[in-house]
């Protein structure tokens, strides 16, 4: 039977089996609404209460700042468009960059053409680097927001966010960050790191479940809501709360983010070992440096070839990879992350990315190294 070699990481992880079965009397015994007064609801509300207390000890954070949501899509949505709208009496003028998540760039892209606001997008060097200096010339009088990400999701590059954010509150403007990779990946003591007003977190990229998030905001701020019922999450977030995702979400805080799940010292010798391989066979382009990135994240461009193609021939020989964002599969537009770091067109539309996790073994980076060439051979030539 053929073995699987999982390498889509940053696309999503396997559910823990301690987090699973801390989830399941949510599932069964512990099914009431957060919002009822009965005792079946109370028990529930005071469940999540704690959930939300246990996170905020993770972050060295106020309970009341974290807001749960579905994930890092409606957190995101929640940080960029509530805090535009509830700001939008004193500046009409955002800036992001060139290389984030369609969740941040689609919500800059309506907030430009359907509301009104104007929208400056930095560039990137060829790492996938924001410098702060064109954060600094970019920021204007009426400039209410920013949102870069921490770490890149097709490249694995991570931002100057301190630096960046400590710009923005000198300025007084609100700065976001996306921060779905970079928790349980990379170094975390407090969130307060990210000197940011907004930090975005999902639950489903350190083994959490899917369907649960979180936003921080740090108080006074209160972004407009994005989402219209009842009073949920402190009128901040209508819609019953998913108690058992929840109860997921804090004890995989708690297991993998001040104690990275994605260790550094394990990955980085698995991903220089693949990067010397890639960089063994002609023609191929390495974009990603686990050295000064992501260490769990080798990305990477195939002349002759395209995306999609290549992947369908890695998951012929069990190898799962992306290319790029895996809410863009099917996508057959090019990076845009390429495009922003100076690739050629035909580099951003054979992007591969391959990201480790804790389940990577030498003897799986040892199969697809061997393997690739043919790989490739294949998707150039039998397409």
């Amino acid at each position: 039977m053929r073995k699987t070699i999982y390498l889509d990481y940053n696309a999503t992880t396997p559910l823990d089996p301690l987090v699973k079965a801390a989830m399941l009397p949510f599932l069964e015994d512990c099914y009431g609404n957060p919002s009822s007064v009965h005792h079946v609801g109370r028990k529930a509300r005071a469940l999540l209460d704690e959930a939300r207390e246990r996170v905020a000890k993770v972050w060295k954070a106020k309970p009341s700042e974290v807001v749960f949501t579905s994930g890092g899509t409606e957190s995101n949505n929640l940080a960029i468009l509530g805090s535009a709208r509830a700001w939008r009496n004193k500046g009409r003028h955002l800036i992001t960059s060139r290389i984030e998540h369609h969740a941040v760039l689609n919500c800059f892209h309506y907030l430009q053409q359907k509301e009104g606001f104007e929208v400056s997008y930095l560039p990137v060097d060829s790492r996938g680097l924001v410098s702060p200096d064109d954060l600094a010339a970019a920021l204007r009088t009426d400039t209410i927001l920013v949102s870069v990400m921490s770490a890149n999701n097709e490249v694995g590059s991570i931002q100057p966010v301190s630096d960046l954010g400590a710009l923005c509150r000198a300025r007084g403007v609100l700065f976001h960050t996306d921060a779905v990779q970079w928790f349980g990946k990379e170094p975390f003591d407090s969130i307060h790191q990210f000197n940011a007003d907004l930090v975005s977190c999902c639950s489903h990229k350190f083994h959490g479940p899917k369907g649960a998030g979180a936003l921080f905001v740090r108080s006074p701020l209160r972004p407009d809501p994005i989402l219209f019922g009842g009073s949920h999450e402190n009128e901040r977030r209508a819609g019953t709360e998913n108690v058992p995702a929840v109860a997921g979400f804090a004890l995989a805080s708690e297991f993998f983010v001040e104690r990275p799940v994605f260790d550094r010292s394990l990955l980085a010798p698995l991903s220089l070992s693949l990067v010397e391989a890639l960089r063994s066979i002609p023609g191929l382009v390495v974009f990603s440096d686990s050295s000064s990135g992501l260490a769990n994240t080798v990305s990477f461009a195939v002349p002759r070839s395209d995306s999609l193609t290549l992947l369908a021939n890695l998951d012929l020989d069990g190898i799962c990879a992306s290319s790029g964002s895996a809410c863009s599969a099917g996508s057959l537009n090019p990076s845009h992350v390429l495009n922003a770091m100076g690739a050629s067109a035909a580099e951003a539309n054979s992007l591969v990315r391959f990201s480790l996790g804790r389940s990577s073994s030498p003897a799986d980076i040892a199969f697809v190294s061997s393997t690739l060439p043919e790989i490739i051979f294949r998707s150039q030539h039998l397409k």
